[in-house]
Formats: C-alpha cells, structure tokens, sequence
C-alpha cells in the first residue's frame, strides 16, 4: 500500500471501530435543499458524515487503538531517568512516538486497505461488509497485544462470560483493556530503562558523600556520565528497535 493510502485506512478504521454498519448506507440524504425558481438541489449524503466523524474521532483512535501510548509513556520515562528535563522537548518526543507508531501499525494498516477500505473506495464491496472486515483486522492487532488477565476483568465488569477462542471480543470491552495492558506493559518497560541509570546516580551520590562535596549537586554530577553510557551502547537505537519489534501485530 502506498503512503497516499494511509488516510484512506485510517478514516476507514475509525469508521469500524465508532460507527453501526448501518450508518455507511450508500444514497441517503441527510440534508437537501430545492429552490422554487430552478430546482437546485444540495445533498450531503451519510458517506460524508462518516467521514467528518471518522476524523474527529482519528486522535483518539491513534492515542487508544495503535502503538502510541506505549512509545510515548516509555519515551517520557527514559527522558526522566536520563535527567535532561525537557530534553528532548515535548514536541520531539511526539512526533517520534508518532511515526514509529505508524512504522508499527503500517502491516494493520496495510491489510485494512487491501481488505476493507480499497475494495469499498473500488465500489466492489459494500459498506457493512467493509466496516465488518475492518474491524475484524483491528481486533486481531488488539488481542495480540492484550493481556488475558485484563481481558478477562472488562469482560467480568461488563457481564460476559470468559470469550472462547475465536469468538469476536466487543470494542467496548476490546479497546480498555487494550489500554490497560498497554500501560502495564509500558511502565515495565520504562522500569527496566531506568534501572542502570539509578545505578550511576547511586555511584555517584556516593562518592560526592566520600568526599565531602555536599554541597555539589549529585544530579549535575551524572548527567554527563548518564549521557555518554546511553551514547555509547547506541541507546536510541536499542530503545526504538525494542519498542517496536515488543508488538506481537506489529
């Protein structure tokens, strides 16, 4: 799939996962104006409120349904542990989390367009059958990356019963325990991160103590010390290479 295809799989993707299959119908009106001197006529049909809707709802779908809040949650917590404050700033740290999301999720992506959103945009499928297909590519790159325990708890609060194997999941039970696992898994993560450089604060607050240098800032200290180890084992590299191949679906 080439990369002008993606907003189409994205909109597309939104689309299964918010709206009824119903609400894609082809050639309703949902708003129509004549004039009496020429029969001029405006329609909006359902296909372009859809559309509109997947897009509001696209942020939150990137943010909750996609590799976004795992990257970003360790990316933060690696800034944290390194003690550079707002470096790299905020902004970096997004636009990194984003695109390694969508080098991610560009397999998922892939296969919406060719199974869903490609043969719909095409006219050979028709619009529940293609949000049907969409959300079944979705569901499978959630549950790849959901924790049973998790699943099993929204599905206890929700009132079902324990889900078969190969029985459809809802996205209302999908989606938070999606989430869950994946802050869960993000926080052990960044756990492991920011184990060596607690060592070397550690180190260091010791020997400023031995020497009586009290008055030195230990954090000021290491933070040279803290940046030439993450230079030296290629640490960014290793953070986003780890990242992105820790998705089952990815």
């Amino acid at each position: 799939m080439s990369r002008a295809a993606f907003p189409a799989a994205l909109v597309c993707l939104a689309a299964a996962l918010c709206l009824p299959g119903d609400a894609l119908a082809q050639g309703m009106p949902a708003f129509q104006l004549t004039q009496n001197d020429g029969e001029t006529t405006y329609s909006l049909s359902l296909q372009i409120l859809a559309l509109m809707t997947g897009l509001t709802v696209l942020p939150s779908l990137v943010l909750g349904a996609s590799a976004f809040t795992r990257i970003i949650i360790v990316l933060s917590i690696l800034r944290q542990a390194l003690g550079t404050q707002q470096t790299p700033p905020n902004q970096v740290l997004i636009a990194i989390a984003l695109f390694l999301s969508f080098f991610v999720m560009q397999p998922v992506l892939t296969e919406v367009y060719e199974t869903s959103a490609g043969p719909y945009l095409d006219g050979a499928l028709p619009a529940d059958e293609a949000l049907s297909r969409g959300r079944e590519v979705m569901s499978t790159f959630l549950l790849q990356n959901t924790r049973q325990n998790d699943l099993l708890m929204f599905a206890d609060l929700a009132g079902d019963a324990p889900y078969a194997e190969g029985e459809p999941v809802p996205l209302s039970v999908l989606l938070p325990a999606f989430m869950t696992s994946e802050l869960k898994t993000a926080f052990q993560i960044g756990f492991l991160l920011f184990l060596p450089f607690l060592v070397i604060d550690m180190v260091i607050a010791s020997i400023l103590m031995a020497l009586g240098m009290m008055m030195l800032s230990p954090m000021l200290v290491s933070l040279p010390f803290k940046l030439l180890l993450f230079v030296l084992v290629d640490g960014w590299a290793l953070t986003m290479g780890s990242l992105a191949s820790s998705f089952l679906g990815g």
